[in-house]
């Protein structure tokens, strides 16, 4: 006589998926740490394996070598360990806050102080990292790749901030649609935050101060209108980068 049946256990995707969240997140961090302790030549991918708690094979199945690990470590330090700045989030609901407020605000001057607002956290995280860059990807192809990739991303958040201003006819009639992305690019740069906030002691009210002024002088017309038209549908195709 057969005895009794044992229920089959449920395969919990759910809880799996937020382990792997959670060890990727590790390692990453793992990695941030290594990279700017040690340089990009001075890391290993066993190092950061064992500071990060994990088999080092674990690293090489979640990443692309060295170099996809330090855009990684690159990126969640832009994205403060959220959603990257280059992805493109489905509606305004699951955006980070920030971007939610950017995209809230009826006034495209208020918007670009919003966007001002959150630009010396962004820089003073990446800004070790970016040294470490630097240098790397003068003596090493893979590494001027992840650099090439990262300014490529960044540029493109800028084009989306630059839409957006643009569809609320906000730009000035002498500016195009790209020449507003580039001024973005530009002033919106770590060399320029480095510059003024590491080299010459700006505290950080007041380079976001004069981050915002400068963007609105430049980039908005005087009369622009002071109420946005932020329907959904442009949310979901014009939503802001960060960097």
């Amino acid at each position: 006589m057969p005895g009794p049946v044992t229920p089959r256990r449920h395969y919990n995707s759910t809880r799996r998926q937020a382990q792997a969240a959670q060890t990727r997140a590790d390692i990453v961090r793992a990695a941030q740490a290594q990279f700017v302790e040690h340089g990009f030549a001075g890391t290993t991918l066993a190092s950061i394996a064992e500071r990060a708690g994990v088999v080092v094979e674990t690293v090489y199945r979640s990443f692309d070598g060295k170099s996809g690990l330090f855009r990684a470590a690159v990126e969640d330090a832009v994205a403060d360990g959220g959603t990257l700045a280059g992805s493109d989030p489905p509606d305004s609901e699951t955006l980070r806050p920030h971007f939610a407020a950017i995209l809230a605000a009826t006034d495209p001057r208020e918007q670009l102080r919003l966007y001002a607002d959150v630009q010396p956290g962004i820089q003073q995280r990446i800004g070790p990292l970016m040294r470490v860059l630097v240098e790397a990807s003068s003596i090493d192809p893979a590494v001027q790749q992840v650099s090439e990739h990262l300014q490529a991303q960044r540029l493109h958040g800028m084009a989306r901030m630059a839409h957006l201003l643009a569809r609320q006819d906000a730009l000035r009639e002498d500016l195009t649609v790209d020449e507003a992305r580039d001024v973005l690019f530009a002033l919106n740069s770590h060399p320029m935050y480095d510059l003024l906030v590491t080299r010459r002691g700006w505290t950080h009210d007041r380079y976001r101060d004069w981050l915002a002024d400068t963007l609105i002088q430049l980039l908005l017309r005087p009369d622009a209108p002071k109420t946005a038209n932020n329907d959904t549908e442009h949310t979901k195709n014009t939503s802001p980068g960060t960097r």
